[in-house]
């Protein structure tokens, strides 16, 4: 009988690892771009920008997590989503610059290394990386016995994408009085404000993951694991199809709504003598958020600054472009309602 190494006898198993990440090129393949250099596993991610399509490129980098929606994901013991989480969310962190994502890195530390977790996860972080064009050139798996409670692991990811500095969007320049703001369709709750989620469904409503419950299709487990969408290339097409080239007049600028709803994200957007006022009840909004709504215990004023009440993402138009462009994100299979209005202020969201 073979001896157990020492390292992999205190938690840690190198071997199991190698043997784990050998599929990582198979994996990987489907996310590969021409301007990659160089082999899966290296010290350093290798890519070529093509320095031929742009005159002036900027990069745009992101870093960010899925927060406490692993608690889901370990509940149900269910991984395959929440690598696309964590690409999506950060594709769209840089789309609202108007970015396209180049590459992709992920980070991953869990106590012990279970294969078919680990295979679950980045399967997810290669399907959306492939979805969004965008290469997965790297990342870290690291085994921390002790650190993190059994059968637990957290997840962070960064990326890095491109935008023509004459195509960059900068709100704070061109947005003016009577804009108007289209909100897009969220899933559910995407990646946000899972901490208040799971207090109000798990302990105030004394739900379980597996629990149904009338108006939602699914169970509570699934609505709450629900992937978050990306609109990173919808926010490429608005792009070229409404804002002539070097000129953001049209389409102006986009919030992610993410941590912070509407009150918190909105303002980055904005420039400091405005103010944009987001209307209650001016889209459609999903079930979940009605059952958080009317059954939460929690003000309204908070539940809009926790959660994207149904709007993943905001753009900020020129009111005379606005049903064009609203039509155009529903031709894109994305619903999209005009929710609000840019009016005289100090650069502050409102939900009224």
């Amino acid at each position: 009988m073979k001896k157990q190494k020492a390292y992999a006898a205190a938690g840690v198993d190198i071997d199991l690892g190698n043997k784990v990440k050998a599929t990582l090129p198979r994996l990987l393949a489907s996310t590969h771009r021409r301007e990659v250099l160089g082999k899966v596993g290296g010290f350093g991610g290798l890519f070529a920008l093509d320095l031929k399509k742009y005159r002036e490129p900027i990069l745009v980098s992101s870093v960010d997590g899925v927060g406490t929606k692993l608690k889901i994901a370990f509940q149900q013991d269910k991984h395959d989503t929440i690598g696309a989480d964590l690409v999506n969310h950060c594709v769209n962190d840089i789309a609202v610059l108007g970015a396209e994502p180049l590459f992709f890195l992920d980070y991953l530390g869990t106590g012990k290394l279970e294969p078919h977790v680990f295979t679950d996860i980045i399967k997810g972080f290669a399907r959306a990386c492939s979805e969004n064009k965008c290469a997965l050139i790297g990342g870290e798996t690291a085994q921390m016995p002790g650190f993190y409670q059994k059968g637990e692991y957290d997840v962070s990811g960064t990326i890095v994408g491109v935008v023509e500095k004459s195509r960059m969007l900068n709100g704070q320049k061109t947005i003016k009085r009577g804009d108007v703001v289209i909100g897009i369709e969220s899933s559910g709750l995407h990646t946000n404000g899972y901490s208040l989620g799971r207090k109000i469904f798990f302990e105030k409503l004394k739900l379980k993951p597996s629990s149904r419950v009338p108006g939602l299709k699914g169970t509570v487990g699934q609505e709450l694991l629900k992937e978050h969408i990306s609109y990173g290339p919808l926010v490429q097409k608005l792009l070229k199809n409404f804002n002539l080239v070097g000129k953001a007049d049209q389409v102006k600028a986009f919030a992610h709504i993410t941590g912070g709803g509407f009150v918190d994200n909105i303002p980055r957007v904005l420039p400091k003598s405005l103010d944009a006022v987001i209307k209650k009840g001016s889209w459609d909004m999903l079930p979940i958020f009605q059952i958080i709504e009317q059954k939460s215990g929690v003000p309204d004023e908070e539940l809009y600054q926790v959660f994207n009440m149904g709007i993943g993402m905001v753009g900020i138009v020129a009111a005379d472009k606005a049903e064009a462009v609203q039509q155009f994100i529903k031709t894109q299979n994305h619903k999209a309602w005009i929710i609000g209005e840019v009016v005289k202020g100090k650069g502050e969201a409102r939900v009224e």
